[in-house]
């Protein structure tokens, strides 16, 4: 990166073996297909190579979600093109803490959220690899996710267990947002690193036919004096 040109801020979190990141979900098994020691009887002496193998649902970790996930005929990862997925400007919302679990406003204009990436900061993330993760996460609602979609939002992100109440079977955010083909981002981290506009966000899975959701490395470059 050239001097000035900003920082990167990581806003995902790392994937390890064992680990739950959706309750009822299974975890992902992590292990080596070919470890250092049985790659040294296929080379040379003195050379090695790990070949890892990873099994994993697509909703783990930082994730996100395309159309498919939600809806039989939407697009799927492979299908959504790199201007919905990176280099997006970034508008960070922060709701006020200690409310209600349901976001309705986030004090966002129209003008202001049109082409935007709006990442929604409930600071929930600091209850990941707890127990408290799973329960009475902040969300948003339904006519929140659907002003958003008419305003001309291109991606929303949370730093939350879900975008969506869990605790009944409706997900009304996803059916609108996804259902308008606008990719969602569940379980962010470290936004309170971020500007509350200015910053250029990016979260890019692996180009998969027939997948509708996939771990990312979600990142913002952020301007070096913010």
């Amino acid at each position: 990166m050239s001097p000035g040109a900003g920082r990167c801020v990581d806003l995902s979190h790392t994937v390890e073996h064992g680990m739950v990141t959706y309750r009822g979900l299974p975890a992902p098994l992590i292990c080596d297909w070919l470890s250092r020691e049985a790659s040294r009887a296929r080379y040379a002496p003195g050379t090695e190579f790990q070949i890892g193998k990873i099994e994993l649902v697509g909703n783990t970790g930082t994730y996100l979600d395309s159309p498919f996930h939600r809806h039989a005929h939407g697009v799927d990862l492979a299908g959504l093109t790199l201007e919905c997925l990176a280099d997006l400007p970034c508008l960070v919302a922060r709701p006020p803490r200690g409310g209600a679990r349901s976001i309705s406003d986030l004090g966002l204009s129209a003008a202001r959220v049109r082409g935007s990436a709006v990442l929604v900061h409930t600071a929930w993330d600091r209850h990941w690899r707890t127990e408290r993760y799973f329960e009475g996460h902040p969300y948003l609602t339904g006519e929140l996710a659907a002003r958003l979609a008419d305003a001309g939002a291109v991606l929303v992100g949370i730093d939350s267990y879900n975008i969506d109440c869990t605790d009944d079977g409706e997900r009304p955010v996803h059916t609108e947002l996804l259902g308008r083909g606008i990719p969602i981002v569940e379980h962010l981290r470290g936004l309170e690193a971020l500007p509350e506009s200015g910053a250029r966000f990016f979260a890019v899975p692996p180009k998969i036919a027939g997948f509708g959701t996939f771990p990312v490395r979600a990142f913002a470059l952020a301007s070096s004096e913010a």
